[in-house]
């Protein structure tokens, strides 16, 4: 079974849908990748495909790159070549000159977003649930799918760095404010045909960095506005960071170099700034720790085994003082038999 399915519609609107099977959640691998693979080879050949809509079989669309595959990464090359990979694909969905639109029907973090926002439209289900962003610098990486070159050219330098270097997550309306999503929709049916709309009505769509005459959103690196952000970005994070964050300034390196040049340049860029995080003993830290033992902690791996679970019927209080009468209270109230003891009767009638 496949990871991918791709149906063509008679309009000429294939949907793609990512789902992995086995999983609950989508994950980008060499599972997903390889099966994604073969559908941009058939979109990009068969002249039958007008457009496509991409979206996923999974309650989330995508939660972005494996981690077991990047925490045992020690040679830089692979890790240079891995994001090469994935952003050799995204480059090829933007060059196949058919519309693609992304319908997010639930979260897409990191390398999830990064697919989307490679995709020329985005249409995004009002799901409460559903999160938006590039948090890679929570575990000491950088976006290595093209986040630190797209994200600045879409909404802008300045608020692209906010993001990035705070790992921030946006619900669905903050998204559409920031302009990461253009649409929303209230039902499943109503993204896809939403998407598959956009993609009839915009049949020649380019991304707007491969546009003759593009600028960035609010100036590039060089614009006296943004130099601004230069001249302090560093001592902000330093205040912060006290410098045992590489990832921050790798990112703010990325987007800062991205911004004086094209967008493939930016890119390679980027690359070699992920295998600098990918082999810092920070991220690896950060990783084992804050993805590993936490997940572990929360699975309950540190609770012993023994004894068994038990049921407690009854309880004893000494002391029937506010705190006293309070896990009195709170015991009884969930069905435990209390017995309440103080020094003085009088204490004890009280705490009753």
């Amino acid at each position: 079974m496949s990871a991918v399915k791709f149906e063509l519609g008679q309009d000429g609107i294939a949907v793609v849908t990512l789902d992995m099977p086995g999983r609950s959640m989508n994950v980008l691998n060499e599972e997903l990748m390889g099966p994604f693979a073969e559908a941009l080879t058939r979109i990009e050949t068969d002249a039958a495909v007008k457009g496509v809509v991409l979206t996923s079989g999974k309650p989330e669309f995508l939660a972005g790159a494996d981690l077991d595959t990047v925490y045992k990464i020690t040679d830089p090359q692979q890790a240079f070549d891995l994001a090469e990979a994935f952003k050799t694909l995204l480059r090829r969905m933007e060059k196949c000159e058919k519309p693609i639109v992304c319908a997010l029907n639930g979260t897409a973090l990191g390398g999830g977003l990064e697919l989307a926002m490679a995709c020329n439209h985005r249409v995004a289900l009002n799901n409460p649930k559903a999160k938006f962003g590039l948090p890679e610098v929570k575990l000491g990486l950088l976006p290595g799918g093209g986040g630190t070159q797209r994200l600045p050219r879409m909404i802008g330098i300045q608020g692209a760095l906010e993001m990035m270097t705070q790992g921030t997550e946006l619900r669905v309306e903050q998204a559409v404010k920031k302009g990461i999503v253009q649409d929303t929709a209230d039902s499943v049916e109503e993204m896809i045909a939403k998407a598959k709309a956009w993609a009839i009505a915009n049949p020649k769509a380019l991304q707007p960095w491969d546009v003759k005459g593009f600028k960035f959103p609010g100036g590039d690196s060089k614009h006296p506005a943004i130099a601004q952000i230069w001249a302090i970005a560093p001592s902000m994070a330093n205040a912060k960071a006290f410098g045992n964050y590489p990832a921050l300034t790798h990112i703010a390196s990325c987007v800062f170099e991205g911004g004086i040049t094209d967008i493939d340049t930016g890119l390679k860029v980027e690359s070699r700034y992920f295998a600098a995080c990918v082999l810092s003993q920070e991220s690896k830290n950060m990783m084992n720790t804050l993805w590993y033992q936490l997940n572990s902690i929360k699975k309950g791996q540190s609770r012993p085994s023994a004894p068994a679970k038990s049921k407690v019927k009854k309880i004893g209080v000494l002391g029937a003082g506010m705190m006293g009468a309070g896990i009195a209270y709170v015991s009884a109230k969930v069905g435990i038999e209390v017995v309440l003891i103080d020094a003085t009767q009088e204490g004890a009638d009280k705490g009753k």
